[in-house]
């Protein structure tokens, strides 16, 4: 595997996924999700953090999204964790408020290897399109235990739902690529107990 790369397969009877991350990458996407709307999202999230992501995704969406969006985070999740790698040398800490016309968000993250997640808001519609909001606290919080990452977002105040949800991932992204950054003064990983996890 490419360095700080990651690369997941899952296959289950209600999902098939293939997932590949790159920190360093250039912000591109290639994404079959199934789920437009996490699509979308997903896209914010890789161009504002710099980014490459590779998805192919296939899941019982007659039914309806959760499937697919909970096991893409999984994937997503698992393959960050392999491409940050032992952690040494990064930041680990990243934090980002990002604004969306009249929304604005924020995220902060702890590559702390213990997973914690905190969410902040509300969204004031049940659905944008035919995707089902709740879905987004579901993503992350899968996100948050396979990436073994303290993940705190706030949705400060908004009204249009897409935008609140869009300002969350923009914000996801940069909060995630400035805590990868490498840091040429970290000489091992950011702990004065000398691990993380």
């Amino acid at each position: 595997m490419d360095n700080r790369t990651g690369y997941v397969e899952r296959d289950t009877f209600e999902t098939q996924i293939k997932l590949k991350f790159a920190i360093d990458g250039s912000g591109e996407s290639h994404l079959e999700t199934g789920v437009p709307f996490l699509t979308h999202m997903l896209t914010l999230f890789t161009k504002h953090g710099l980014f490459s992501l590779d998805v192919d995704a296939h899941g019982d969406t007659d039914v309806d999204d959760h499937h697919t969006t909970e096991d893409i985070a999984i994937c997503l999740g698992k393959a960050i964790r392999q491409a940050i790698g032992d952690k040494s040398g990064i930041n680990r800490y990243g934090y980002s408020v990002v604004p969306m016309d009249e929304a604005l968000s924020e995220v902060a993250i702890d590559l702390s290897g213990r997973p914690y997640f905190v969410f902040n808001g509300q969204f004031p519609s049940q659905k944008v399109g035919t995707f089902d909001t709740e879905l987004v606290k579901e993503f992350l919080d899968k996100l948050c235990i396979e990436a073994q990452m303290n993940l705190h977002v706030t949705v400060r105040y908004g009204e249009n739902t897409h935008h609140m949800i869009e300002s969350v991932f923009k914000a996801l992204g940069r909060a995630l690529d400035a805590a990868t950054v490498q840091n040429p003064r970290i000489q091992g990983v950011l702990s004065t107990k000398g691990t993380l996890g």
